[in-house]
């Protein structure tokens, strides 16, 4: 008879704390591993505090020689507002295009839109430096993103002689998710891993418990984050990252929680 080999997951609690929506490619990748996934969204994306700014520039992207992503949130809400705009994506079309990592350039290419630039290092100072040797003197830059994004990107660009609009296509905002669940399942020890795919999931995250020792909370529990400024941010609210990809991708990320447990014998929730 054949050996059934056990899902590296198998038995293990991960909690998913993406917007809800996003969740679920996430949790398919390590359901297929064998976890049980807890869904607690740490944050919503939501409209920017006005829609103005984008608009504005949207209606001159003719003055633009570059368009620069760094989420697939971020070329999301700028489809729905060319869509708002009566205009279709292709109007992006005449500007050279990059994104900070494959999953924003595959939103891009849904819509039709190739892709030039894409950093080996899928962080901001991995699409500056890539950027930085492309962009001349005098260019002008659409940067649409996060409301509460970091200003390393627009720094480094202009630095290069590059003019960069920099304008909000969404915010992020806390999930409105009652910490109680999650909290009784920590206390009994029935949690193995908690994730954080951006710096915004772990802020709210620990949000959800004001004024308490996270790191005394998530005792026995593996911090898992996408790549090094989440788990920064992280260690700025006392957790550690036990788990972090060397692709900061959400594949990559579901590969090496069920990686750092592949080889593990011992029951669920031992020590991590």
């Amino acid at each position: 008879m054949p050996v059934v080999t056990a899902k590296p997951l198998a038995g293990r609690v991960v909690v998913v704390t993406r917007p809800r929506p996003q969740a679920q490619a996430f949790a398919g990748l390590l359901e297929a591993a064998g976890a049980r996934v807890f869904l607690v969204p740490t944050i919503a994306i939501e409209a920017p505090a006005s829609w103005e700014p984008l608009d504005r520039a949207l209606e001159r992207l003719g003055a633009y020689r570059w368009a620069v992503f760094t989420s697939v949130n971020g070329v999301e809400m700028t489809r729905r507002r060319l869509e708002e705009q009566r205009r279709g994506s292709e109007a992006l079309r005449g500007l050279r295009l990059a994104a900070i990592g494959p999953a924003t350039a595959e939103a891009l290419h849904a819509l039709g839109l190739e892709t030039e630039v894409v950093p080996e290092e899928y962080v901001a100072e991995g699409l500056a430096a890539r950027l930085g040797e492309l962009i001349r003197p005098g260019e002008r830059v659409l940067l649409a993103r996060a409301a509460e994004a970091r200003d390393v990107l627009v720094i480094q660009l202009e630095a290069a002689g590059a003019l960069v609009d920099e304008v909000p296509a969404y915010r992020t905002r806390p999930a409105a998710e009652d910490a109680g669940p999650l909290r009784r399942a920590l206390a009994l020890g029935k949690v193995d891993v908690v994730t954080f795919t951006s710096s915004s999931t772990v802020r709210h995250f620990a949000a959800l418990f004001p004024g308490e020792d996270l790191s005394r909370l998530l005792r026995g529990v593996a911090v898992a984050c996408i790549g090094p400024v989440t788990g920064a941010t992280a260690r700025e609210v006392g957790l550690e990252a036990r788990i972090v990809p060397r692709e900061y991708t959400i594949p990559a990320l579901a590969r090496a929680i069920a990686d750092h447990y592949a080889s593990r014998t011992s029951r669920p929730n031992d020590a991590t």
